[in-house]
């Protein structure tokens, strides 16, 4: 593959992906991606810092999930205005043509500690970004940090959902589906 053929982002992280589940973690290094990319490590070191960040795709999802809760309809509840972001995500983010990377990904990083520590600090990150994005909507602290985990975990679960499922269910439909469950369950605790 040419060195100037376009989408040079995507092609390290298929790279990566590969190596990773061919070799491991831990023996695959940034020549090593950069070569089956058929690109060179200052082009790597251009859109990555480190071999974990090819996996967590930089700033990307709170980014969206910022600008979705933004574009919200004012009246929207904080959750709903959560849902809204989701939605955003799916389009941008979690295409059908991903769904294959993203659970393969997803394996990768269930077989390594380092990896499932970095995700953990990307779900933190989300959350924060969700929090800041609430609080510009004027939403209270506590109720937009309490928001921003509950949606969180709406993102978790739709994610793990959708990356399993081999159908061509959107990512915005098990989305939808999980905040309303997390809806539900809120409400439950509530009553009981």
């Amino acid at each position: 593959m040419a060195r100037w053929q376009p989408d040079a982002s995507r092609r390290l992280a298929q790279a990566a992906l590969d190596l990773f589940e061919e070799r491991g973690y831990e023996n695959t290094t940034v020549i090593d991606i950069a070569e089956r990319a058929g690109l060179t490590k200052s082009t790597f070191f251009r859109h990555y810092a480190d071999k974990r960040e090819v996996l967590f795709g930089g700033e990307t999802l709170t980014r969206l999930l910022a600008a979705g809760i933004a574009a919200a309809p004012a009246t929207a509840a904080p959750l709903d205005a959560i849902g809204h972001a989701l939605d955003v995500v799916g389009r941008e983010a979690f295409t059908p043509d991903l769904r294959e990377f993203r659970a393969r990904r997803r394996a990768v990083i269930a077989a390594n500690r380092e990896l499932q520590e970095r995700e953990a600090l990307k779900g933190l990150a989300v959350i924060a970004s969700m929090t800041g994005a609430l609080r510009q909507r004027g939403v209270p602290d506590l109720t937009a940090r309490a928001t921003a985990e509950l949606g969180a975990l709406a993102l978790q679960i739709a994610y793990e959902r959708w990356s399993d499922v081999t159908g061509g269910e959107e990512f915005s439909d098990v989305a939808r589906r999980a905040v309303g469950e997390v809806r539900a369950a809120m409400a439950s605790s509530d009553a009981n």
